[in-house]
């Protein structure tokens, strides 16, 4: 093998394995835009004439919510999450790595044991807790136990990033006098950012794409979210309306694509800097 084929190789394998990646959001893209006839009947990538109707319509939303409305609704819900997720993790995460107390590593042990709990398991406790509670039909069941460190998985990885620094820098902040909240505001959390970011960006993503929690909590058409709207174009008794929901499908991917290639960069130092690289 020459020293052009070495060089090129990588490069082609890389062109081909991202087209087939990049297929499926080229085939939405194309379906979206598909006349109702041949979104479920044709085999062909690109439609006979483009139908922007179809986006007309789903800009209309659903129930008379209008897709404005219903992209706020889970931006809300999405960044409520993410501030959530950040600040009570974090706290958790700092206390499990920094802080010495009783049966610190029993607590741990169980916490990193709740990740292999699925979680339809705790869905029926927490429905009636939030039933009794009066807050069903509201966005309080998907934002409030975010603020209480129940995402294990991002403790951890925060807690794998703060044992990597350095305890030189809590111990001279300690000898200045700063407790440990001030320690950890000041100290541990500014040096925390790229395990931050990865947990927001995580948060954001998995929030936005929920479909299963959102619709045991969420009744009413003004509260509906994104992926809710999504399902009221498919009618099992009459014909679906697959040309708008395709239309819409594209809309709720944008926040996503352009939310992941903003923060992309922290992503990757976040996920090589903590403790999930071995």
């Amino acid at each position: 093998m020459n020293i052009a084929t070495k060089r090129w190789l990588p490069h082609t394998v890389s062109a081909v394995a991202l087209l087939v990646l990049l297929y499926p959001l080229v085939w939405l893209l194309a379906t979206s835009l598909k006349p109702a006839d041949e979104v479920m009947t044709s085999l062909d990538l690109w439609p006979s004439h483009l139908e922007w109707s179809n986006y007309t319509t789903a800009l209309d939303g659903v129930s008379g919510v209008t897709v404005t409305r219903l992209l706020g609704n889970t931006l809300l819900i999405a960044g409520g999450a993410v501030i959530g997720n950040v600040l009570s993790c974090s706290l958790a995460a700092y206390a499990f790595a920094r802080l010495r107390f009783r049966m610190s590593k029993v607590m741990f042990a169980f916490m990193v044991a709740t990740l292999m709990l699925p979680h339809h398991v705790v869905l029926i406790p927490q429905y009636i807790i939030f039933n009794r509670l009066g807050l069903v039909d509201s966005f309080w069941p998907l934002i409030l136990p975010k603020f209480l460190a129940t995402e294990a998985f991002f403790v951890f990885l925060i807690v794998q990033f703060m044992r990597g620094l350095p305890r030189e820098l809590e111990e001279s902040a300690r000898i200045d006098g700063c407790g440990p909240f001030r320690t950890y505001w000041s100290i541990t959390l500014p040096l925390a950012r790229p395990a931050l970011i990865t947990t927001a960006i995580f948060t954001f993503i998995w929030t936005w794409n929920d479909f299963f929690t959102q619709m045991i909590y969420l009744f009413s058409p003004e509260k509906y979210t994104i992926t809710l709207a999504l399902s009221s174009f498919v009618d099992l008794s009459s014909t679906s309306a697959y040309g708008p929901m395709f239309a819409m499908s594209v809309i709720s991917v944008l926040p996503i694509v352009l939310f992941f290639f903003v923060f992309q960069r922290y992503l990757v130092q976040g996920m090589a800097t903590s403790g999930l690289k071995g």
